[in-house]
């Protein structure tokens, strides 16, 4: 590379060196031009470089089209799809692969398809739990229950798909309107498919009442149906193994093509669709690699990958610690405090990285989550390494001292999960891997602490203050805290750190 054939005087900053290194890989260049035999790889390098950009920015979609396949692989046997409901009457156990799901709610799940149905009714009853609706990208469309816009005294939701174009259009998400007889809330997608989770909460430790007010209280059909709705199914998922869980390999790409395909293209951000397009991801076209694509995208996704579990379990935000990360590994998977993912209200463009941290951890996009609401909702930590700053193993004993007066109107939870699947830590013992301060058999501290054990081993006492681990096997924990108190917020109450005892 030189300057010396040039008339005036070139930056040597715009000009191209004669090598170059990436990633493993050599370019050879001669004044600009790349060696011939170089070419392909400069592109395999570009492609890489995309199916990697393409992986961190899709997991929300490929999460829910997870979802979405889970569901239809539980639902065999046909019916509206916004009438097949699976419920957790007995909670949920870590037989069920669910991102982060939590053995201290009932849970009620179902899937709409509007492109099927058009537009649906769901009639939530009074006292129903905190519940929600996102889109097939994972984004928020409506709260249902106390945080939404019925405040937990019931009503019929109106859930308007992309194509509607009826009275109602110019009805803004969340407003009431009047039609054909019956009042609603309405809300509009931008997506064919939606996702629709409910949370129940347990009164005296016990289930039934949130089953019971699910199963008889909740009612989803198309609108052209309300005169004559069909029948509700509920299916029973405590216990039932189901996959919904977004892959990690080539066919993760499989998953995006299939929700490309599926919505309208003006529900994806034209760049995204531009960086699958050129991946062989096309609506209205096959997804078919060659074995050298598939091989590109597998490296691709490698990366995301290997990022993705960077982000979520060591994140380099220090707003991410909740105490400074200097002094403890508590953190929450929440850190941007915009459920929008918007930095500075959108001044500062997306926060794909808190996105990413957020997704490939967990679900349910809303609102809820985030604000900052004494009594009421849920708030989470999470950590993922122990008081020295190493990784959680399977093959150690830990201890947690939770401090006395844990500030909850409710109840606190902490759940033991596995870091490769993200999902309830499997155990041969223990097919609820958790702690809650409903058990009976949990043993409380003179002082009012609670001191936690984690081992493969049953302790020689206090068992009801104890989750089995598994050898060999990572894992990490979140703490929930149901109606979260000021003492939380403003961090005059912290747990404490996990200590290695042998």
């Amino acid at each position: 590379m030189s300057t010396a054939d040039y008339n005036t005087s070139i930056p040597s900053g715009l000009l191209t060196p004669d090598a170059v290194e990436i990633g493993g890989t050599s370019l050879r260049l001669s004044d600009g031009f790349l060696d011939r035999a170089d070419v392909a790889d400069a592109f395999a390098l570009g492609d890489v470089s995309r199916a990697a950009n393409l992986f961190m920015s899709m997991v929300p979609v490929a999460s829910l089209e997870a979802i979405r396949t889970g569901h239809e692989d539980v639902f065999t046997g046909g019916g509206p799809a916004e009438t097949n409901w699976m419920i957790f009457d007995d909670l949920m156990d870590s037989n069920s692969l669910f991102l982060t799901g939590n053995t201290d709610t009932v849970y009620a799940f179902c899937m709409l398809d509007l492109a099927k149905s058009g537009p649906v009714v769901i009639d939530v009853p009074a006292n129903c739990g905190p519940s929600t609706i996102n889109d097939a990208m994972f984004s928020f469309v409506i709260d249902m229950g106390p945080p939404g816009p019925d405040r937990g005294a019931g009503g019929k939701y109106l859930i308007l798909g992309p194509d509607y174009s009826g009275p109602l259009s110019e009805t803004v998400n969340g407003e009431v309107a009047e039609h054909d007889g019956e009042t609603y809330f309405v809300a509009h997608s931008p997506t064919y498919v939606n996702w629709v989770p409910c949370r129940g909460m347990l009164v005296d430790g016990e289930t039934a009442p949130a089953s019971s007010l699910f199963r008889n209280g909740i009612r989803a059909y198309a609108l052209r149906d309300k005169d004559n709705p069909p029948p509700m199914t509920w299916k029973n998922m405590s216990g039932v193994e189901v996959n919904t869980i977004h892959s990690n390999d080539a066919s993760f790409f499989e998953e995006v093509h299939r929700a490309i395909d599926r919505e309208p293209p003006d529900a994806f951000d034209p760049e995204i669709l531009g960086m699958a397009s050129l991946l062989g991801i096309r609506k209205g076209e096959p997804f078919e690699p060659s074995e050298r694509q598939r091989e590109l995208l597998e490296q691709g996704v490698a990366l995301g990958n290997a990022y993705a579990r960077a982000v979520s379990f060591a994140p380099r935000a220090p707003e991410a610690y909740l105490y400074g990360e200097e002094n403890g590994k508590w953190y929450t998977m929440l850190y941007g405090n915009d459920y929008r993912y918007l930095i500075d209200d959108g001044v500062g463009g997306v926060d794909a990285e808190a996105r990413l941290a957020f997704y490939y951890v967990a679900t349910v996009n809303t609102p809820a989550m985030i604000l900052k609401m004494p009594g009421v909702g849920s708030q989470y930590a999470m950590i993922a390494r122990d008081s020295d700053g190493a990784w959680l193993e399977g093959d150690r004993t830990y201890t947690l001292r939770l401090p006395p007066d844990v500030p909850v109107k409710n109840f606190w939870s902490l759940v033991a999960y596995d870091a490769q699947t993200r999902s309830m830590l499997q155990t041969p013992d223990q097919p609820f891997p958790s702690v809650n301060s409903m058990r009976p058999d949990l043993t409380t501290e003179p002082d009012g602490s609670v001191n936690l054990h984690f081992s493969a081993e049953r302790p020689a006492e206090n068992s009801g203050n104890w989750i089995q681990l598994r050898p060999g096997k990572s894992w990490f924990a979140i703490i929930r805290l149901y109606g979260p108190l000021e003492p939380w917020f403003d961090k005059t109450w912290r747990p404490g750190e996990l200590n290695v005892l042998d």
